[in-house]
């Protein structure tokens, strides 16, 4: 049995939640600080594996002598802080962010979104029927992911895991200015035009569905998309030696999607085309 190194053990550092005390390993989060104490601190453009944005501005809490209200998911965790995570300041931010993104975007299959829109009272509503939408027809133009940009918050973690975070292979980035800034190709081509490797490692860290496999677009469309009716199965990719792995969605005794766990040495949740979409041979039953 090969040994797993623990590495150098971090210090902890002392800081209050909520008037709680709490310690948390040094160089974490505010956000990492929250969890571990069993705050739920809501949060849309975060990823476990992507260097934090501070897109969305959903994780905002108070922290003592702070002029403004704070991003936990890039805030470091500070001896003797005092950060409040629940105040009516932070709530109030956390509203009016998500009815601004629900007036524009569509966040119907965004996880959590509806339940922060019911605790925080979020009414996106009330910007009236003219207020401004994406509209956006989704771009179907190859046979293995769909980009719904209608669904789409900018939080340029798509663009981090197609660029120098992961992939590095550039294929994507944010064109345009203020409302009309989108994620696109170069000169708005296809997608089968363009430099993308069909990695599939932006559809793994799109936080609103805005990406997504074709198989899911298809069976949403059809109304039989069930989440609840899948079962999740880890195993080791037969590509190549490199061992990354897979966990597979099955519904109705069918592949619907692949992805890939985060906490693995090997991938953290990075795939190739092969890894992500080579699957259809293990249900070809013709």
């Amino acid at each position: 049995m090969t040994a797993i190194p623990l590495g150098v053990p971090r210090r902890l550092v002392e800081f209050t939640i909520d008037g709680q005390e709490a310690r948390a390993p040094e160089g974490s989060t505010i956000l990492d600080a929250c969890r571990a104490a069993g705050k739920d601190v809501p949060t849309l453009c975060q990823g476990d594996t992507l260097t934090p944005k501070n897109a969305c501005r959903v994780c905002v809490v108070e922290v003592e002598g702070a002029r403004t209200l704070v991003p936990a998911c890039s805030r470091g965790a500070e001896p003797g802080m005092e950060i409040r995570t629940d105040t009516e300041r932070a709530r109030h931010s956390r509203k009016i962010v998500l009815e601004l993104l629900a007036s524009s975007v569509d966040l119907s299959t965004t996880p959590m979104v509806a339940e922060w829109i019911k605790e925080y009272d979020a009414k996106p509503d009330r910007f009236g029927p003219d207020a401004a939408r994406l509209n956006e027809e989704p771009k179907i133009d190859n046979d293995l992911y769909v980009r719904d940009y209608d669904k789409c918050i900018l939080c340029y973690k798509c663009v981090d895991a197609c660029g120098d975070q992961w992939q590095n292979t550039f294929a994507i980035s944010v064109s345009g200015r203020g409302f009309d800034a989108r994620i696109a190709v170069e000169h708005d081509a296809p997608l089968t035009d363009s430099a993308c490797v069909y990695c599939g490692n932006c559809i793994e860290v799109c936080p609103t569905g805005a990406l997504s496999f074709k198989s899911e677009y298809d069976r949403r469309a059809a109304g039989n998309w069930d989440e609840s009716a899948q079962t999740q199965t880890t195993t080791v990719c037969a590509y190549c030696g490199v061992g990354c792995n897979l966990t597979l969605h099955v519904q109705d005794n069918e592949i619907v999607k692949v992805t890939s766990p985060h906490d693995n040495p090997v991938t953290h949740g990075n795939l190739c085309i092969k890894g992500r979409f080579g699957y259809q041979h293990v249900q070809n039953r013709g």
